[in-house]
């Protein structure tokens, strides 16, 4: 039985070496939505559609928002931010109630149905992010999620139940989904074609 085990063990890690890093810590919780640059700050305002809409946050981190004007907002989070613009909008409107919500804008490549550019709120979880691209193909890996920053992968380990917001991710990194490896998108014929060898050689050398 032992040997069974591992020998189901060795074909696993042959086939996608990956495969034991579904073992690996998740990141740990708790990274504060600070604003950055390339950030999209979705603004609601009740019963004002006029002063409402999407804002980009420029490199310099400044947005303007309209009638109040321009906001340096790095570093600031969503409850900051709120709290300012409900102070100055109260100058022009009547117990104005306002939404905020922050939108990472990032990439979402490799093997998904429709890659591109999307707009994620940092609440959701990493498949909620890759539903947004269609979802991922039949032989997308899972297990090795990665975060690439100006042609570089960020050093930490996501899964698809993480949620954005306890991840590193900023505006202008991609989710890089990779193919499994061929031996595991071809483990069929792989242990098939083991089968038969060890059929073959059980024949010759009994």
């Amino acid at each position: 039985m032992r040997k069974s085990v591992l020998y189901l063990t060795a074909v696993m890690l042959f086939l996608d070496p990956s495969w034991t890093r579904a073992q690996q810590q998740p990141v740990a919780p708790g990274h504060p939505q600070y604003l950055r640059a390339g950030d999209v700050v979705r603004l609601r305002i009740w019963r004002e559609p006029d002063l409402s809409g999407e804002f980009i946050v420029d490199e310099a981190g400044l947005v303007i928002f309209p009638r109040v004007g321009e906001y340096r907002v790095l570093d600031d989070t969503p409850e900051t931010l709120t709290a300012r613009l409900l102070a100055d909008y109260l100058q022009y409107l009547v117990n104005p109630s306002i939404e905020i919500t922050i939108l990472r804008r990032v990439r979402i490549v490799g093997a998904v149905k429709t890659p591109g550019l999307h707009l994620v709120d940092p609440t959701v979880t990493v498949a909620d992010a890759l539903a947004m691209a269609g979802g991922p193909s039949p032989d997308a890996n899972q297990n090795r999620i990665r975060i690439i920053r100006d042609g570089v992968e960020v050093a930490v380990d996501i899964r698809v139940d993480t949620r954005i917001a306890d991840s590193p991710l900023r505006s202008g990194d991609q989710i890089y989904v990779p193919l499994r490896s061929w031996l595991s998108r071809n483990a069929g014929v792989v242990l098939g074609i083991m089968s038969v060898s060890v059929s073959l050689f059980a024949v010759l050398f009994r």
